[in-house]
């Protein structure tokens, strides 16, 4: 007799993982109350990346078409035009899914799902009682406790929201300079809004190298965006011209007057009303707590993606729910967070995987960085996009890869060979041996495993004539 398996969110985790379960011989159920993919298909990546690439389009037209022979008369932007694109994107990746869950013989119910007891949970006043369950609700955004905030006004809104606007502002600040924040500042710099953005770290992107996002704040200042860093957003006050930001800076206090805010703070994981408290699961400020087999303290519960990782990426809530779909039918699984890749969809793209410059310093490697900046690399001097730079960080003792950084170019599907290299335990040695096709923007990954000895073919020899 199979496991009977339900699964409690339909986004990239919880879909993976109900096919996943489904493909090893399990009768599945994925309850899901609103659309399938989650926050990534439907208000996150997806749509996001929809948007980007609109404005990509439209920048290289006005920025570098005419430099290349290419002129386009009358060049302008349709807002309605583009975000009716956007959500065609978004209508056919959900088809998509759909179609994945019925081809792999996944039950499908709408609605909101509570757990009566560890083997059942109540939807749609229906039980459903099941072998294993795998929670996958994900998460929401956060709204910092700051005066203002709560107002209700409608010139207040989230990444949610700011996907939604009917027409764009005039001017937007953003609370927030980390990965939604710098993507959100990128759209709407591309279409002429005015950009302020405002973040607490002494820098934007604290978590990402130092180097990589020192490149993208140039970049996105280049274009027009202003970057609060180091600062405190105090209180927000609504006027007849707009909204009035309070911000304590690094330079001292400054208001803003503006149309809109995006609130790009943070997201907390969505586990409210799951009634997962009154059967003595392990939580911590909403997360749930699961160990290297995504088990939570209550046997045969599961918890996968933002509602539990701390990672909150919805390529780690896939693989999360495959390590969870195979421990239910009993392929003991273990989730390995070493090559989990981070991709920023700016103008130019960042990418990385492993450990920065300085967090491999603190873990008290002798580290060995190799640069290639893209000026030198042919493709990327074709495709108009040659300000960003290959980054590798190794160990000096063996020459193993610990991380790898890219900035411009396809840097977001190039840094995949820096997440297998880490997974293989790379050398730098096998880097360099590996053939590179030419001329391509991959080039620059061997030529960083070169430069990490100054042996670097395509650039000029240090100290040299």
């Amino acid at each position: 007799m199979s496991k009977r398996v339900v699964l409690i969110g339909g986004g990239p985790g919880g879909y993976v993982a109900a096919i996943r379960a489904a493909q090893l011989g399990a009768a599945v159920t994925l309850i899901e109350k609103n659309k399938l993919g989650g926050t990534c298909l439907n208000v996150g990546c997806i749509p996001t990346k929809a948007l980007l690439h609109s404005a990509e389009l439209y920048t290289a037209m006005k920025r570098e078409g005419p430099s290349i022979g290419i002129f386009a008369d009358n060049l302008r932007f349709d807002w309605s035009a583009i975000a009716r694109r956007k959500n065609q994107v978004v209508d056919q990746l959900v088809k998509g899914v759909e179609g994945l869950l019925r081809s792999n013989g996944v039950e499908r119910v709408q609605g909101e799902a509570r757990f009566v007891s560890p083997g059942a949970v109540r939807a749609r006043d229906k039980i459903f009682e099941a072998d294993a369950f795998i929670v996958a609700t994900g998460s929401e955004p956060a709204m910092p406790p700051i005066p203002g905030l709560d107002s209700g006004s409608d010139r207040i809104v989230t990444s949610d929201g700011a996907l939604s606007f009917e027409a764009l502002p005039q001017s937007i600040a953003i609370a927030g300079g980390g990965v939604i924040g710098v993507e959100f500042a990128s759209v709407f710099a591309s279409f002429g809004v005015a950009v302020t953005v405002v973040e607490m770290f002494p820098r934007i992107l604290p978590n990402v190298d130092a180097e990589v996002a020192g490149i993208l704040r140039q970049s996105l200042e280049s274009r027009g965006v202003t970057f609060h860093t180091g600062a405190r957003l105090n209180n927000v006050t609504q006027g007849a011209e707009g909204l009035t930001l309070s911000v304590t800076a690094e330079t001292g206090s400054v208001e803003l007057t503006v149309d809109k805010l995006l609130v790009a703070t943070g997201r907390r994981p969505y586990t409210k009303n799951l009634g997962l408290e009154s059967l003595g699961a392990a939580m911590e400020r909403g997360r749930v707590l699961v160990n290297e087999r995504m088990e939570t303290s209550v046997k045969n519960i599961y918890a996968i993606g933002d509602c539990a990782s701390r990672i909150l990426l919805a390529h780690v809530a896939s693989r999360e729910g495959e390590v969870a779909a195979e421990n239910v039918m009993g392929r003991p699984t273990a989730m390995d967070y070493k090559t989990i890749p981070s991709a920023i969809y700016t103008s130019p793209a960042a990418a990385s995987v492993g450990l920065s410059e300085d967090d491999a310093r603190k873990e008290g490697y002798r580290v060995r960085v190799g640069r290639f900046p893209l000026f030198a690399n042919g493709k990327s001097v074709v495709a108009g996009d040659a300000a960003g730079l290959v980054k590798i960080v190794s160990d000096d003792r063996y020459g193993e890869a610990l991380g790898v950084h890219i900035v411009g170019g396809p840097a977001t599907d190039m840094i995949g060979e820096g997440g297998l290299a880490l997974r293989l335990e790379a050398t730098l040695d096998e880097i360099v041996s590996t053939i590179h096709a030419h001329p391509t923007v991959s080039e620059a990954l061997g030529e960083a495993a070169l430069a990490s000895w100054d042996r670097a073919i395509h650039l000029p020899r240090p100290g040299g004539a």
